[in-house]
Parts: structure tokens; C-alpha cells; sequence
């Protein structure tokens, strides 16, 4: 059930005869009834249309049966498959159709049979007679209205130009068939006869075969016709653009082939061929490992041969460039004098004493050793602008290496250190060979800044990849993704910094010595300023011929009121808006200040943008003072407690963290459970509440070291006993009364000597501290070590609270003495 559609069965189409047993003309063919019954044969690949000679082939034993029933008749129906089945029913296939003469019949050697037919009318199917062994139906021969006039001869001009059109850019179309088709003077022939040479599906096939009227017909064409056009221009275009492109890439090989021909008879060298000289000279060289060279050859020799117009040439020349810029046995003589690099770390940096001592240590052992290979990953953990990365500068600088630093804030993908695979279009290898090449040896002091700052998504976890950079078992055998090579990383001094250690993940923090950068405290600070920032300011700002200085009660104002920090960034920024402020009456011939004093920063930098806790002007009953510390530094605080009537209640105000309100729960238990000793009756806490509030709401606060503090002042409100305005505290407090230790004490000790505290309190475990408290400190306030709250509240409060006798104790709570009860027990008869 396949009609034949080669380029040689449209001849049939074209109306030939000869041979074919159909009559040569149409008035050859006689009228046909309005009626008839005629055997069905079903088309799955398309339509044949009235008036055309068609070739048709059937391999199913069902249509072969149908053709040698009509074969006697001389004429069948052929009716489209709406859809493709092995058995069609009736309800599979159209209601329209066409009848058609049956010709020549040949059965085929595969079993198959070959037969021709001409198409005489359309026919509707009226009834099915017959659905096996074939299908049979009656079916109404449709009569066609006359299509004349002007409208006909219009439409029947359009098709024509249309199809010539087609024609001229189609290859499946001959053009004979244009010839013949303009021989073609009646509309429903001319229709029928186009239909079928366009590459149309079988339901708009079948849409023409079903339009009677022959007009309707043609303006569908039409509109066919005119889509078919506009898929063939654009065809073309694309076809003649892609000639374009292939005739001018066939020009330029064939002139650049030329210009090579001619190069040679001059002796000169093609581009190409001198760039690949140049390669190999730079290669020999160049000291590569053996792998690496053999690598460096074979890719040399592979882009020697191929096509200078090869996509791959630009691929496998950054490849080679990359692999002759990295160092591979390039580096610098190490500085192993202790006493070199102790000068310089003491002249760049002031404190971070141990970092300094540890440095110190690693740069002895090398000495010893012979060789900074394979040393430990140091990690520097502090807040922001503590000299972390200024400190590995100057490490480097003590060693004699070079300095290259990474900063891995926010990277988030896995190839940014591994790099990506030469199969991606502008890879690249990763950051780590990256800043190898920028360093030019393979023995830097590589920095890896904000490692805890890494992030984490569906592209990979760069913390992993950073395990085998970090470990120095695994780094001399480095595989990046871009280079597929071991490259030795093993010599180089790595170096991290991060803000905290929390976000670092636990595999990589194992690998890492972490060194502790602290914040400086003010004494520091003042050392630092003016050591490095005002004269690096002066310097900056153009005032380093005017003679400027600050006093010591200036830059203590800056610190204390207009910066909260742990470092000095905004120490430095502070110093640099006064020294614009000065270089700019200089710069106007105006008379500038020669020294900085307090009273002037006010004008200079405006009003204070941080005040500090002062001592009271006279000791209070219910307020003891405490020492807090954060990343800014330390800073004493106030803790008010006041006991007022009510349920037995606790109140907690000062926006406290969980633990701190734990220690305000156990501070209340130690005194309750002490109120004999400390003259409180019980019933009191019972009848009363009790408010604890720690000033400045706004902040957070937590931590256990305030436990003593608000035990101290909870007593004080109870007891109405005040506390010495001059004694601060820290410590964690027990549910026995035990004050254990706590962080942070150098922090602590100068926040409560610049609140002119002469007294401070604190735990007896943290005595090895003391040592980092500068020794001035340490000689103008008196440090008490302590244990209990037994030792606390004698050196806190004015005068120690008076014991309650035990009938007095039972008189405030209400009830008798132990030793009456005692006696009236004896006197009661039992029973």
C-alpha cells in the first residue's frame, strides 16, 4: 500500500500511457454512475488525486486481495488511513477517496504486488458492504461545479507563479513538471496535478482531496504553496552561507599554503612554524622534570602538524605556555638567621608576641634541619586587623621568599582550586597555580586568606580540595585538573588566616597549627600608633616635612571614644582624618595645630561615637561592677539587682544569653542557701522578687564570667550593704559558692584600669594569666586571686553582713525556735 515517489514515477504522473493498459484519453473511459460498488483499497502513505497515473506497490495479503477482485472489475476505491494499523477497519480510514482505472499488474519476485492506476473522480463512502477477507463500499461519485471567470483565472495565475517559484529552488521537483503544468487550463486539473509534488503530510493531502469546489481548493494551495516558498528561501540562504564560509576557508588555506611556498623559496619561516621554534627553544631551556618535558615534546611536535586554522591550536599553545611559565625547579636561597628575622618582625610588628615566638621557632628548626620543606600549616585566627597578613609579609621578608597571597572569601566551586579540565571551552588551571606562575619559584610564602570563609553548593566543596594543598604528606604530588601532572608543591610555606576557627570543617582544621591572634588592648595600640600608623599617615597626607604630634591623652580619647575594635583599621583611619584635616590648613597657609591634644578631637573628629564605663562617685547598695570581653576588646559593665515585694520571683532584664541567665539562677540559689550566714531571713525570698538588669539593653550579653558579679550585687540588694565603687570582678560561680575560671583576663584587666578600678577580683585558676597583663597594670591595680564567694564578698563589700542567730531567724520567718519545739515535744504524751 505505498506509493512510489522518485523523481522517474512522476513521468506517470505527467499523464504517459504507453504500456500501461489505461486508455490513452479520458473519452476513451466510459461515464460512471452516480452508485457503484467498488473493492477498497487503504493508503497509509498517501493520497491519489483524479486525472493522475500513479505507481502504487502492495505487500499486504488484504490490498493484494482487494486489487485482483478490482483487477476483474477494471476499477477500486483508494481511500488514506487516518492512522497506521496492520488490519484497517473501516472506522480507520476517510470518508472521501478516489476512484480509479486499475492498468498493468506484475507480481513481484519478494511477493509483493506492483500495479498502475489513474484516478478518474473523488467518491464519499455511503455504506460499507464488506470488511472481509477486503474491504468493499458503496460509494457516491462526487460531482465537481464548473470553475470559470475571471476569480478562477486569477487564482489559477497565482498558483502558477507560486509553483514556478518552488520549481527554481527545489531539487525534488523536475522541471518538466512546471512545463506541463502550465499546459494544464482547467482549475480542479491543475489543483490536483500540484498537490501531490509538494512535500505535504497526508491530512493536508487529504484536506485538498476533500475541497469539491475547485476555487477553494486553489486558494488553499495557494497558501501551501506560498510556506513552501518562504522554507525554500530560507534554505537557500543557509546554504549559500555556509558555501560562503567554505569557499573562503578553502581561499585562505589555498593563499596561506601559497605564502608558505613562497616563504620557503625566500628562507623565510611561516608564523606558525617560527612559533614553535620558539616553544621548543624556550622548553630546552627551560628545567623540567622528566614527565613534564616528555609532556612539553609531545605537545609541541602535535602542534606542529596541525593546521594553522585549527580550533585546537590556540587550546594546546596556552597548554604548552602554561606548563613553560610555571616553576618547576626555580626558587630562592632561604635566610635562616633567627636573629635577622627576629629584628624584623619586632620592627614591622609590635605584640603578638606569641606568633612571634613561634615563628622564631619554626625558622631555629629549619636552621637546624637544614631545609623549610615540609614544615607545618600554620593557621593565624584572629579578628579583623590584627596584622595577620601584614605578619606573612614580614615573614617572608625575614626569610629572603617571595610573598603571594589568595584571598578565598566567597569562592564556592571546587575548580577554582583544582581548575577546570582542558575540555571545557577557556579553562584554566586552578588559583594555586595560578599565583605559582605569578611567584615565579616553587619555595614562596603563599598565603591563603579567609580559608574559614569558603563556601559550600551543588558545584563542589573547595575545603576538600584544599586537603591535599594542605597536607604536607600528600602536597608534593598536587594533580591539577587543567595541567593532569604532579606538581610539587612541598616547598612551599603555607600560610592561613581566618576571623574564627568555627567555620573551618573539622578535616582541614586537623591539618592546620593554629596560632591565636588576640586583640590589642589599648596599651598596644598607643604603641602602634605611634610607631606605624601616624607617621605612614603623615606620610601619605603630604605632612612629612610639618612637625605633628599626638599626645598620649589624644590617642587614648581615639581609642577608647571613637573606635571599638580589635585591631587598628579604624585607629588608623581616625589618625588619617585629623592628619587631612591638618594637611589641609597647611595647604591653604593657614596656621595648622603642632600638637594634638583631647580637647581638640572634637572639632576634629565630632562628638564620641563610643563612651566607657566610670567609676560611681560613691559606693551603691544592689550595683557591682564586672568585666565583659568580645573582639572589640574588653569593657567593664554595671550589674543592678533590687529586691521588692512580690511572689518569689526572678526577673531578668539586659537581653542575657541562656548561660547568663543560668549563672543569675545559681548566683540566687548560692545566696538563698547561705541567708543564715549572710543575715537574710528565708521568708524574704518567698514575699519578694528579685530583678537583675545589666545595662545597655540594646546589646547582647552572655558568657558565665559575670557570676560572682551578680552574686555580689544580689547579696548587696539583700542585705542593703553596699559595694566599693572601686572593685571590679570576673568569674564563674557554683551552686556551692566556687568561682571557677573564665577567658580573656588580659581584655578584662584593662578595660578595669581605664574605668580607674583599684581592686580587681578574679578566679585563683586563671593566676598563669596574670602573665600577659603588662607588668604597669599590674603594679598600679591589685589583683586578688580567689576561690569562693567567702573571699569575694569580704574584699567587695563595705562591711560583711551579720549572721542571724538562729531565734532570730525564726522570729523573721514566723516560727519558734528550735529548742522550744524541742521541749514541747518532750512535754506532748505520745500516743
Amino acid at each position: 500500500m505505498t506509493i512510489v515517489s522518485d523523481r522517474a514515477s512522476l513521468n506517470w504522473m505527467l499523464g504517459a500511457s504507453f504500456g500501461t493498459g489505461l486508455p490513452a484519453s479520458e473519452a476513451e473511459q466510459p461515464p460512471l454512475p452516480e452508485v457503484l460498488e467498488a473493492a477498497v483499497i487503504p493508503l497509509k502513505d498517501g493520497v491519489v488525486y483524479p486525472h493522475l497515473v500513479v505507481p502504487l506497490t502492495l505487500s499486504s495479503e488484504r490490498a493484494m486481495l482487494a486489487a485482483e477482485a478490482a483487477r476483474g472489475a477494471g476499477q477500486a476505491v483508494l481511500i488514506a488511513l487516518k492512522r497506521e494499523t496492520i488490519q484497517p477497519l473501516p472506522s480507520d480510514l476517510y470518508e472521501v477517496g478516489t476512484l480509479v482505472q486499475i492498468g498493468r499488474v506484475l507480481n513481484l519476485p519478494n511477493g509483493a504486488m506492483s500495479l498502475l492506476v489513474q484516478g478518474r473522480a473523488r467518491v464519499r463512502v455511503l455504506e460499507w458492504v464488506q470488511a472481509t477477507p477486503f474491504l468493499v463500499a458503496r460509494v457516491q461519485v462526487l460531482k465537481e461545479p464548473a470553475a470559470q471567470g475571471p476569480a478562477a483565472e486569477a487564482l489559477m495565475r497565482a498558483v502558477l507563479a507560486l509553483f514556478e517559484n518552488v520549481v527554481n529552488l527545489s531539487d525534488r521537483i523536475p522541471e518538466e513538471a512546471l512545463v506541463y503544468a502550465l499546459n494544464i487550463h482547467e482549475p480542479s486539473r491543475l489543483a490536483d496535478y500540484i498537490a501531490p509534488l509538494l512535500p505535504i503530510d497526508v491530512a493536508t493531502q487529504q484536506a485538498l482531496l476533500e475541497l469539491i469546489d475547485p476555487q477553494q481548493r486553489l486558494q488553499k494551495l495557494t497558501a501551501i504553496l506560498a510556506n513552501e516558498l518562504d522554507v525554500l528561501e530560507l534554505e537557500d540562504r543557509i546554504h549559500e552561507r555556509a558555501q560562503s564560509e567554505v569557499d573562503k576557508s578553502q581561499r585562505e588555506y589555498y593563499l596561506r599554503e601559497q605564502l608558505r611556498s613562497i616563504q620557503a623559496e625566500l628562507g623565510q619561516l611561516d608564523s606558525s612554524v617560527s612559533e614553535v621554534n620558539a616553544l621548543r627553544a624556550r622548553a630546552e631551556q627551560k628545567q623540567l622534570p622528566d614527565v613534564v618535558r616528555k609532556r612539553v615534546e609531545h605537545e609541541i611536535a602535535r602542534l606542529e602538524q596541525m593546521p594553522s586554522m585549527a580550533p585546537e591550536v590556540s587550546i594546546t599553545r596556552d597548554y604548552i605556555e602554561w606548563l613553560l611559565e610555571l616553576p618547576w625547579r626555580e626558587r630562592t636561597e632561604d635566610r635562616l638567621d633567627v636573629a635577622y628575622a627576629e629584628r624584623v618582625l619586632n620592627q614591622r610588628h609590635y605584640g603578638l608576641t606569641k606568633a612571634k615566638e613561634r615563628i622564631l621557632e619554626h625558622i631555629a628548626v629549619c636552621r637546624l634541619r637544614g631545609s623549610l620543606s615540609h614544615g607545618p600549616i600554620l593557621c593565624f585566627v584572629g579578628p579583623p586587623g590584627t596584622g595577620k597578613t601584614s605578619l606573612a609579609r614580614s615573614i617572608a621578608e625575614a626569610l629572603g621568599r617571595r610573598f603571594v597571597r589568595v584571598s578565598l572569601g566567597g569562592v564556592r566551586d571546587e575548580a577554582e582550586i583544582r581548575g577546570h579540565r582542558r575540555t571545557y571551552v577557556g579553562a584554566l588551571p586552578g588559583r594555586i597555580l595560578q599565583t605559582m606562575r605569578r611567584a615565579g619559584v616553587v619555595n614562596p610564602v603563599f598565603v591563603l586568606d579567609e580559608i574559614d570563609k569558603l563556601g559550600l553548593d551543588f558545584r563542589g566543596d573547595p575545603s576538600a580540595a584544599l586537603l591535599e594543598v594542605l597536607d604536607p604528606e600528600q602536597n608534593a604530588e598536587f594533580e591539577d585538573h587543567y595541567l593532569d601532572l604532579p606538581y610539587d608543591l612541598s616547598h612551599v610555606m603555607w600560610i592561613t588566616t581566618a576571623n574564627t576557627l568555627y567555620d573551618i570543617p573539622p578535616a582541614l582544621r586537623d591539618r592546620l597549627e593554629v596560632i591565636e591572634f588576640s586583640g590589642y588592648i589599648e596599651e598596644e595600640k598607643v604603641q602602634i600608633a605611634r610607631r606605624f600608623l601616624i607617621p605612614r599617615q603623615m606620610s601619605e597626607n603630604g605632612l612629612g616635612q610639618a612637625k605633628l604630634t599626638f599626645s598620649e591623652g589624644a590617642l587614648r580619647r581615639i581609642i577608647r571614644e571613637y573606635t571599638y575594635e580589635a585591631g587598628v583599621r579604624n585607629l588608623e583611619r581616625a589618625i588619617a582624618s585629623v592628619c587631612r584635616k591638618v594637611a589641609r590648613r597647611v595647604a591653604e597657609g593657614k596656621r595648622h595645630p603642632q600638637l594634638v591634644t583631647p580637647k581638640m578631637l572634637d572639632k576634629m573628629l565630632g562628638q564620641p561615637l563610643y563612651d566607657y564605663v566610670k567609676l560611681e562617685p560613691e559606693d551603691q547598695v544592689g550595683m557591682a561592677l564586672g568585666v565583659a570581653w568580645d573582639e572589640g576588646g574588653g569593657d567593664v559593665i554595671q550589674v543592678e539587682a533590687t529586691v521588692m515585694e512580690g511572689k518569689g520571683e526572678l526577673i531578668l532584664t539586659g537581653q542575657l544569653g541562656d548561660v547568663m541567665q543560668e549563672s543569675a539562677k545559681a548566683a540566687l540559689s548560692y545566696a538563698r542557701s547561705r541567708a543564715q550566714m549572710l543575715g537574710v531571713a528565708r521568708k524574704t525570698f518567698e514575699k519578694s522578687d528579685i530583678h537583675i538588669h545589666v545595662p545597655e539593653g540594646a546589646i547582647a550579653k552572655d558568657g558565665p564570667s559575670a557570676g560572682i558579679t551578680m552574686a555580689t550585687a544580689l547579696i548587696s540588694a539583700l542585705t542593703r550593704i553596699p559595694v566599693r565603687r572601686d572593685v571590679a570582678m570576673t568569674g564563674e560561680i557554683t551552686l556551692r559558692g566556687r568561682v571557677l575560671p573564665i577567658g580573656g583576663l588580659k581584655e578584662k584587666a584593662m578595660a578595669a584600669h581605664r574605668a580607674g578600678v583599684r581592686t580587681f577580683i578574679l578566679p585563683k585558676k586563671n593566676a598563669r594569666d596574670l602573665e600577659e597583663v603588662p607588668r604597669r597594670i599590674r603594679r598600679e591595680m591589685n589583683f586578688v586571686q580567689v576561690s569562693s564567694m567567702d573571699e569575694v564578698l569580704p574584699l567587695a563589700l563595705v562591711r560583711m553582713p551579720a549572721p542571724l542567730a538562729e531565734a532570730e531567724e525564726a522570729a523573721a520567718n514566723g516560727k519558734k525556735p528550735r529548742a522550744q519545739r524541742a521541749r514541747k515535744a518532750q512535754r506532748t504524751p505520745s500516743a
